[in-house]
């Protein structure tokens, strides 16, 4: 929990006379003071940042293997036809090798340039059991088709279980394995007693189906990860390099900074711009927060909605195209349709969810009277457009994915050489040896986590499908939901929510897509707008209580009180437990099976319904609303999200009641 004490933070204080936000002028010992603050938040809510600490020859050798890891990866994914037994075990093995590398056994203990024995023992095993198979791959691959593993095999198979699942809570923490031990237990019983094998072979059985066949570790999670995540998370770590996200920043100043209460909606701007890159709800939070969230509080907002301005949009990120995070690939995998169908598909309720937050912003700031950032203050467009070559990566990348003719990681591949060209043209972030030998290192570092939870969804989603556990489950929530949507949408966000507590990403939409989703498709959810479901509620866990980390972030960062931050953050970020349910139950939201007729109404609807449910949360429409009228227009928006010519013509009536209500009752008070 963040401490409301001014010197816990190295972040500018709004309350700190001569602190007006200026984007033009940096002070260097402010810059140290909040580079070390957001290093510290990252380290207390990103597990992902507290890794072992190398310094000297050590860090060159330690970082020279995870850049050489990030140039085996390219090469495998672009040139090599191994079997999958040799290519995807050859993967986790090398996972194990940096991730054991990086993070220690308990965040904070670390000795500079250390690694304790116990550490290396865990991850020789851990990494030779899955080089184990790759060097008997041949022979494994006929001899698990007729179950005739070894008994040593058995016991390196257990190992390399170990190695993952510690990795794992390492790098990714414990939620997941609760969840990944829950479905172990339930296996292990299943086989032991149900199916009447005993203790011994019930272990036996399971070893074989999470380590040596494809339907656990791994299975698609890893698969996806080894194909297509990785190669795009180093180039976001590319990306980075070329100064994007500052670009980002300064562009959203440029067009928002003015507007009343202008440092609010700069935050919703570069936040999704920069999250869609990133990745990662804590990291874009701490990275954006630490410049919008002092100039938001600067400017009159609340540290607790400044806080929450910032989660909200970070989070949102992920569901941003093109990029949208690595569970868009996932999606993709699963679904079986082109990358490129899924971002098109994501485009509408993106910006849905951002035009949520962006409404509650701009009310608040006129409900307080807000003003924006100086003009001369804010970055002049002149200048930006010379930096306009910076998007040259993302379009080449949108293109050539959108295109069709090359696969998704020759894109990546060439985006990323791409993103180096365009570095060296750019004076303030030219790619220099170093630079490069840096974000090699920094992809590969990025996913380890990713990674080590997408070998935990496939020993989750193994376990599941080996005892049939899917179906019945599938059974008891229809039987429950008695053939209604609502109710088994209802169930299925509960799930995500929970199960998505305190877990990334990547891992809740590989479980929920291997439990909940096949529940929706069974009682007549398109198959892409299940998938979308529980992939909008396995992301805003990152904002909902009590395990919020995104929103404890900000909070940190605003020196706010945590749970209120995160209320604040889902309250705005309202459109993304509603519009799920939306294109659930209308799938024209995503486009399937619709036309431009009804599309046109979707997108006008929606977009009306968001503007109407914003202004009866935020209780402010051209003036305070009684709560009467905040019922009333919170239920006319909701009513036009609901799919239906005449709820729509209903909405829009109440709402231009309410409206024109307003506008007069504010020239009256105006008048008077």
């Amino acid at each position: 929990m963040a401490s409301n004490k001014k010197e816990s933070s190295g972040f500018p204080d709004a309350n700190t006379p001569g602190q007006a936000p200026d984007l033009s002028v940096t002070d260097a010992p402010a810059a140290e003071d909040s580079a070390a603050a957001v290093e510290a938040v990252m380290k207390k809510y990103d597990r992902e940042s507290n890794t072992r600490e190398w310094e000297g020859v050590p860090k060159l050798v330690v970082y020279g293997i995870l850049a050489a890891f990030s140039i085996f990866v390219i090469y495998v994914t672009l040139f090599a036809t191994w079997l999958d037994l040799i290519r995807y075990p050859s993967f986790v093995g090398c996972i194990i090798v940096i991730g054991y590398l990086m993070y220690p056994a308990k965040k904070g203990s670390q000795k500079l340039n250390h690694i304790p024995w116990y550490d290396l023992i865990i991850m020789i095993l851990g990494a030779g059991a899955f080089f184990y198979v790759v060097l008997n791959a041949t022979d494994l691959t006929v001899r698990i088709g007729t179950m005739n593993i070894r008994s040593y095999e058995i016991v390196i198979g257990i190992f390399g279980i170990i190695a993952v699942i510690e990795l794992c809570r390492r790098a990714v923490g414990i939620p997941i394995l609760c969840v990944a031990g829950f479905f172990m237990i339930y296996a292990v019983y299943y086989y032991a007693f149900a199916k009447n094998l005993g203790l011994p072979r019930a272990i036996t059985q399971l070893t074989i189906g999470l380590f040596y066949r494809t339907t656990g570790i791994l299975t698609t999670p890893i698969q996806v990860c080894a194909k297509f995540i990785v190669v795009f998370i180093i180039f976001g770590s590319f990306l980075e390099c070329t100064g994007i996200s500052d670009f980002f920043i300064r562009l959203a100043n440029c067009f928002a900074g003015a507007a009343s209460g202008g440092p609010a909606k700069v935050a919703v701007i570069s936040s999704a711009l920069c999250g869609m890159v990133s990745g990662s709800s804590v990291g874009n939070t701490v990275t954006t927060g630490s410049v919008t969230i002092p100039m938001m509080k600067k400017t009159g907002y609340k540290p607790e909605f400044a806080g929450a301005v910032e989660a909200a949009a970070s989070t949102g990120g992920q569901i941003m195209p093109p990029i949208m995070g690595a569970a868009a690939f996932l999606m993709a995998e699963y679904v079986g349709v082109p990358y490129s169908n899924i971002i098109v598909r994501a485009i509408l309720p993106a910006v849905l969810y951002f035009l949520g937050i962006f409404i509650c912003v701009h009310l608040e700031a006129q409900k307080l009277g807000l003003k924006g950032i100086p003009r001369d203050q804010l970055p002049k467009l002149k200048d930006l457009v010379k930096k306009l070559y910076l998007l040259i990566p993302l379009i080449l990348l949108v293109y050539l994915v959108s295109s069709g003719r090359n696969t998704m990681a020759f894109a990546a591949a060439i985006s990323i050489v791409a993103a180096i060209v365009v570095s060296l043209f750019n004076k303030e972030a030219r790619m220099t040896p170093q630079l490069f030998f840096q974000a090699l290192a920094n992809g590969a570092k990025s996913s380890i986590s990713v990674a080590s939870a997408c070998g935990i969804a496939g020993i989750i989603a193994g376990c599941i499908s080996m005892t049939g556990l899917a179906s019945q489950l599938i059974t008891a929530i229809i039987t429950i939901a008695n053939g209604q949507k609502i109710i088994a949408l209802f169930f299925t966000m509960l799930c995500c929510i929970v199960l998505g507590m305190g877990v990334p990403t990547t891992a809740n939409y590989c479980i929920m897509a291997s439990t909940c989703a096949p529940i929706l498709i069974q009682i007549g959810v398109p198959t892409i707008a299940a998938h979308f479901f529980v992939f909008y509620f396995g992301i805003v866990a990152d904002i909902t209580p009590p395990v919020a980390l995104a929103a404890y972030a900000g909070s940190a960062i605003a020196k706010s009180k945590p749970m209120k931050t995160a209320l604040n953050a889902t309250k705005l970020a309202i459109a993304a437990f509603v519009v799920p349910y939306v294109f659930a139950l209308n799938p024209a939201m995503l486009l399937v099976d619709t036309n431009a007729f009804e599309v046109v109404q979707v997108i006008i609807s929606s977009i009306a319904g968001i503007i109407a449910i914003g202004a009866g949360l935020e209780g402010y429409l051209k003036g305070d609303l009684a709560w009467i009228f905040r019922i009333v227009i919170i239920a006319a928006g909701l009513l036009l999200l609901v799919p239906g010519t005449l709820t729509d013509v209903i909405g829009i009536a109440v709402v231009a009641a309410i409206f024109a209500f307003q506008a007069l009752r504010g020239k009256k008070v105006q008048a008077a």
